[in-house]
Parts: C-alpha cells; structure tokens; sequence
C-alpha cells in the first residue's frame, strides 16, 4: 500500500515539472519565468522526495533534511536571482522598485 502512496506522489512531481517547463515555455519575461521555474520545481521536487519516503522508509530522515533544505535555499537563490537581474536592468510593464530607489 505505501508503494501505491509513492508511486501517485511521484507521479505527481513529474506533473509538476511538466507544468513548470510547459510554463517556462509560456511564460512573458524573465521574472514569470523565475517564479514558474522555482516555485514548481521546489513542490515537484518535494513530492518526488515524499514519494520516495514511502517507497523506502529506511530514507525518511534522510530525505526529509533534503526537503528543508530545498525549502530554505530555493525561495532564497530565487530572490538573489531576480534582485541581480533587476539591477541588471531588466524591464518591466511595472516596476514599483524602481520608483522608490532600489
């Protein structure tokens, strides 16, 4: 039965992906596109990992330690990301940041 539970998590990661390169595709600019690409690789990422908790539990702690540290560096790599690609110069329809100096 915790098979089955793994198989379906996994699978739902691999949509994930799907949906996130389908969106990095689509998507109109540099910083859609880094939120399509961080935001949906980190939830793919992390239901891959719990699929993978459930097919071998013997890896739990393990795969749990990789899944707070995906949490903590891919909302804070993306930041860094989208900050340097801003002061770079990179337009925007509306820039509010650049309205208030930064």
């Amino acid at each position: 039965m915790l098979m089955i539970f793994g198989y379906i998590f996994i699978t739902m990661g691999i949509v994930t992906f799907l949906i996130s390169a389908i969106g990095l595709i689509r998507m109109p600019d540099v910083y859609n596109r880094m939120q399509v690409g961080t935001k949906s690789t980190t939830m793919g990422t992390i239901l891959v990992l719990f699929g993978a908790c459930f097919i071998e539990p013997s890896w739990t702690w393990k795969l749990l330690l990789l899944v707070a540290f995906i949490l903590m560096t891919n909302p804070i790599s993306a930041s860094v990301i989208a900050r340097a690609t801003h002061k770079d110069g990179e337009k925007l329809e509306r820039d509010e940041l650049r309205d208030v100096g930064l």
